[in-house]
C-alpha cells in the first residue's frame, strides 16, 4: 500500500509542470525597436529590430520581454514595442503561397526567405493563411515559416 501511495504521489509531482506549462508566445514588433542585452535602457545596444519581425516571448517583466529571434539569439526589448499583429518569417529559401490550402491549389504568390508576413487566421492542417505587405492573401505550408 505504501509503495502505491508513493507511485501516486510522484505521479501528481511530475503532472504539476505539465499543468503549469504555457503554449509559446509570439509577438510581432510594432514599431522599429532596440534590442538590448539586460532589462534596461542603460543595457548594451544591440541590434535594431524592423516593424512586424515575429518575436518569441520567453520571459515577460513589467515593462521588458526577454525573446528570442528566429536565428536563436536571445536579447531584451520594451514591451510597449511588442504588438499583438501576429506575423511569421519565411524561412525557406522560396516560399510559395497558395490560393487554397492545398499542395495542388494555384499559386497566389511566392516569397524569399526572411520576408515578414501577416498572420491573417489559425494554422489548419499544416497551412497558415497569411497576407503580403502588397495585400496579396494566401496559405503558405507552417514549415515555411517561423513563428508560430
Amino acid at each position: 500500500m505504501r509503495t502505491l501511495l508513493r507511485c501516486i504521489a510522484l505521479a501528481a509531482a511530475l503532472a504539476l509542470p505539465a499543468a503549469g506549462a504555457h503554449a509559446i508566445e509570439y509577438r510581432s514588433v510594432a514599431e522599429s525597436a532596440i534590442l538590448y542585452d539586460s532589462p534596461s535602457d542603460k543595457g548594451k545596444r544591440l541590434f535594431i529590430v524592423a516593424p512586424g519581425t515575429p518575436l518569441e516571448v520567453v520571459v515577460n517583466l513589467e515593462k521588458w520581454a526577454k525573446v528570442r529571434d528566429a536565428g536563436g539569439s536571445i536579447n531584451w526589448i520594451e514591451r510597449r514595442a511588442l504588438s499583438d499583429k501576429r506575423t511569421v518569417l519565411v524561412t525557406s529559401a522560396r516560399a510559395v503561397v497558395r490560393q487554397r490550402a492545398a499542395a495542388d491549389a494555384p499559386v497566389a504568390f511566392e516569397s524569399a526567405k526572411d520576408v515578414v508576413l501577416e498572420v491573417t487566421g489559425n494554422a489548419n492542417e499544416g497551412w497558415l493563411p497569411v497576407r503580403h505587405k502588397d495585400g496579396v492573401s494566401g496559405f503558405v505550408r507552417v514549415t515555411e515559416v517561423w513563428g508560430l
